[in-house]
């Protein structure tokens, strides 16, 4: 069966699937300063088991993160809502993203305020320590990197 997934497993990823590997973890450093955890964990697994499955799954996160319609304080803004309204964790890494990208305060705010249209109180409960867990990530990635964009 080419192009089976059942045929990747187990395989290491070529030189070529390796470079596109590479080229992915690269967005996350950009958008964040780091690769999130989770990510990372969710690389090293599939790197070993599953490269294309791996590389599908960053190609559409691509196609839709790095779209010309929209600039990246705008998608990672409206990530970061999407996550919050959901209660994620990753809502303040969305929302540091957002910082990199340009977003003030003021605009994460609006975002967690839109967030609580559809989300209710838990969400305007849950604000503070979103945005707390931002500014952590932020304080990080000044001490790491010396800068915030």
């Amino acid at each position: 069966m080419t192009g089976s997934t059942r045929d990747a497993e187990g395989a290491a990823p070529t030189t070529e699937q390796q470079h596109e590997i590479d080229h992915y973890l690269q967005t996350y450093r950009e958008m964040a300063g780091f690769v999130p955890p989770r990510i990372q964990a969710r690389f090293d697994s599939l790197a070993r088991t599953n490269p294309e499955l791996l590389l599908a799954q960053e190609k559409v996160c691509n196609l839709v993160t790095y779209t010309d319609v929209l600039d990246q304080k705008t998608v990672q803004l409206i990530l970061f809502a999407v996550l919050a309204v959901q209660l994620r964790d990753a809502a303040k890494i969305h929302g540091h993203a957002a910082r990199r990208a340009g977003a003030s305060w003021e605009e994460l705010q609006a975002a967690i305020n839109l967030a609580y249209l559809f989300g209710g109180v838990s969400i305007a409960n849950h604000a503070p320590s979103i945005l707390e867990g931002v500014a952590e990530l932020e304080a990080k990635a000044i001490a790491e990197e010396g800068t915030v964009r």
